[in-house]
């Protein structure tokens, strides 16, 4: 599951890709916020969906902006190296880094809460079973992206739009039998100060931002999208939209279908917030919703698919917890923030193994204690410090460096001491901020393990940087970096140009470099039409020759070829190349070294034109005089 393609080459993802993505990693977040909102929030749970919602909205347009400025990988922590220096977006990467060790252990134990409930498992919803699932599903995954298995984008992206379009289904559905049954119920709910108490009221806050983190998703992803200046801002608004229009409204339902009631003891709870073993869903609380809608004929169906669906996408979120490790490790070893042990690469898989086990470890670790609560809150603080750095860093950059072009410039600011401030930034950092300073004070276990944690980092840095004989504040880079999680390369769209007959050799690399789908590689045969000839002139023979080319490609590397013959002038293939590649958006050009001849340039005219204006990776595979194939990546 572990992504094979290379980071940072290709910008072939769109809006709609990077919205998906996005979108599948903070849409899962709301299988086990809720519960743990709900538990503390009682009815008011909707109203804290909405304040932390609000925080949201600002810190997507700080990451809007932010990314635009800067399309590369690292979210906060790249913000943080532009605005401050290394000592900061180490700090940013570290706190980054502790998100996604918890993102991987709070999604793998909900995994069997949501199997238990979708086919009567009991046992699965229950510790040590649910406890003993979740390791072994973290175990697993960890060693899946050692091993680099590749990771399906499209799947991800199918089951993202399901994911968003079945909790659009499930609003709809209970506002229709739910709210439109008992629409009074909500303000039943609540007796303010008493269900819920004002101080469990702010306790629930916090808690309710981990439902829209993963917003760092997309930045993450920068290298990789198309038209970034535009696309990047525009997947933020779709996700911050969508996410917040659901976490408003799927809360009200729940809280409709599962409402607040008070028990023996005279204290107030809901089944969304009491655990499986009181007789609650706060392991599975949208399954909880669904056995609640009374759907007569699919009530059974429809609570095993919604079971199945949040353990699939939760399972898929573990796995990008895993991925974002692999990811972030190695980043941070590159700019030499992390001894390079453990960015160092399997000399058989190419992944950061030892980063990636180390921190699969410790997610495991964190998972035994079986307290959904603690992961909840641990999560909030790794999430609410690297969100606050980011608001630090867009308002930094707006006074240090007002004349920086931004590409994307967020709605809402105003004008200080000639400086143009952004207030989205500053709403946002007081957000996030302040539910730092609640998660730290109200919650000493989580104060103690976040602060280790934050302490551990910063010793690592300070000894690694001072035996490395660097200072804390300046970036340094290893000068050859590798790519991240990868066998080799692997490209979606490669082009060959042929003109001077078949060429074995450059049609096996081809094969080798293209991505496993159909039509991955296209041949251009080109013809040369002399100039005494018109360009269309009936040229049998070289139109048959080319042809066969053709099929001779399809008869070695099968359906994924495809292929079309093209007449040029002498000195304009190169020229036609490029237009080539660049009307289909080939991801790589894999071209023969032309034969020398007679002590000439061993770049014929042709190839010179191509490296000059390439519009993408160009692969040269010459075949010395001891017949062994190399090749010149350019």
């Amino acid at each position: 599951m572990a992504r094979r393609r290379l980071e940072g080459l290709e910008r072939v993802l769109g809006v709609n890709a990077l919205f998906s993505t996005a979108y599948g990693n903070v849409g899962s977040s709301i299988y086990y916020a809720l519960g743990l909102v709900a538990a503390l929030a009682l009815g008011l749970t909707p109203i804290v969906f909405l304040i932390t919602g609000i925080f949201f909205l600002c810190t997507a347009a700080t990451y809007a902006e932010a990314t635009a400025m800067y399309p590369e990988a690292g979210g906060s922590s790249s913000f943080a190296r532009r605005a401050f220096n290394e000592f900061w977006s180490f700090f940013a990467a570290w706190g980054q880094m502790l998100n996604y060790v918890v993102t991987v252990a709070i999604s793998a134990f909900f995994v069997p809460h949501y199997i238990g409930s979708a086919f009567g498992w009991e046992a699965l919803r229950h510790s040590p079973g649910d406890i003993i699932a979740g390791a072994v599903i973290i175990a697993l995954l960890a060693g899946i992206n050692v091993v680099g298995v590749k990771e399906s984008a499209g799947l991800n992206i199918a089951l993202a739009v399901v994911d968003f379009l079945t909790q659009v289904l499930l609003v709809i559905v209970g506002a229709v039998l739910v709210l439109g049954a008992d629409p009074g119920q909500l303000v039943d709910n609540v007796e303010l100060g008493v269900a819920p108490t004002w101080k469990d009221f702010i306790l629930a806050i916090p808690i309710g931002m981990i439902a829209y983190t993963g917003i760092e998703t997309i930045s993450n992803m920068a290298e990789e999208a198309r038209d970034e200046v535009r696309t990047i801002p525009a997947a933020i608004k779709r996700v911050a939209i969508a996410v917040f229009a659901i976490y408003f409204t799927l809360p009200a339902v729940a809280l409709v279908a599962l409402p607040v009631q008070r028990g023996e003891d005279g204290e107030y709870f809901t089944l969304l917030g009491l655990s499986e073993e009181e007789g609650g869903y706060a392991g599975d609380p949208i399954a909880g919703v669904v056995a609640n809608l009374n759907l007569g004929a699919f009530q059974t169906p429809a609570e095993i698919y919604v079971g199945v669906l949040a353990a699939t996408i939760l399972f898929l979120a573990t796995n990008a917890g895993l991925i974002g490790v692999s990811r972030l490790v190695y980043s941070m070893g590159i700019h030499r923030q992390l001894p390079d042990r453990l960015r160092q690469l399997h000399p058989k898989y190419r992944t950061p193994w030892i980063g990636i086990l180390l921190f699969g470890f410790l997610a495991i670790l964190i998972t035994l204690p079986g307290q959904a609560g603690f992961l909840g809150n641990l999560y909030a603080f790794g999430a609410m410090l690297s969100f606050t750095i980011a608001h630090s860093a867009i308002i930094r950059l707006r006074v240090s460096r007002p004349d920086l072009p931004r590409p994307y410039r967020a709605p809402g600011n105003f004008t200080f001491r000639g400086h143009d401030l952004p207030v989205f930034a500053f709403i946002g950092g007081f957000g996030t901020f302040a539910a730092l300073v609640v998660t730290i004070a109200l919650h000493p276990d989580v104060a103690i393990t976040g602060v280790a944690w934050l302490t551990l980092g910063v010793l690592v840095f300070l000894f690694y940087r001072r035996a490395q004989g660097l200072d804390l504040t300046s970036t340094h880079k290893v000068a050859i970096p590798q790519p991240v999680v990868d066998h080799e390369a692997e490209y979606d769209s490669v082009l060959v140009p042929l003109s001077d007959g078949y060429n074995e050799t450059v049609i096996a690399t081809a094969a080798k470099l293209a991505a496993r789908k159909r039509r991955g590689i296209h041949v251009l045969a080109l013809v040369t039409v002399p100039s005494a000839l018109k360009i269309d002139a009936p040229m049998p023979e070289a139109v048959a020759a080319a042809e066969s080319v053709i099929e001779q490609a399809r008869l070695q590397a099968g359906a994924r070829v495809s292929g079309h013959v093209e007449r040029v002038r002498s000195g304009q293939a190169g020229r036609r190349i490029i237009e080539e590649a660049t009307d289909m958006r080939a991801a790589a050009i894999v071209m023969p070294l032309p034969r020398r001849i007679n002590g000439a340039s061993i770049f014929g005219k042709t190839l010179e034109t191509v490296l000059a204006e390439r519009p993408c990776r160009v692969i040269i595979e010459s075949a010395p005089a001891d017949h062994r194939h190399q090749e010149m990546i350019l």
